[in-house]
């Protein structure tokens, strides 16, 4: 695999994860924390103040995520590219 092919899969790799983050964002946010707490509490036996805080945690260490091994690697390979 070349640079070039590895520097566009990390590229969209960083968009559809950084996408999917925004969506799930944007359910918990618009959707609010009853509606995500109702679906997933069916399944799962938890208060619903250590629910939220679950899914923020989940939500910073995917970004977290995204950032080291999706968007790092993609920048660093650009400055490898050009020089």
């Amino acid at each position: 695999m070349d640079i070039r092919k590895l520097t566009r899969f990390l590229l969209w790799c960083t968009i559809i994860n950084g996408a999917l983050l925004i969506f799930s964002f944007a359910v918990f946010t618009i959707g609010g924390t009853d509606f995500v707490y109702q679906t997933h509490g069916k399944w799962f036996a938890v208060p619903p103040d250590t629910f939220n805080a679950i899914l923020y945690m989940f939500l910073g260490v995917y970004k977290i995520a995204i950032l080291v091994f999706n968007l790092v690697p993609y920048v660093a390979l650009r400055i490898v590219a050009k020089g």
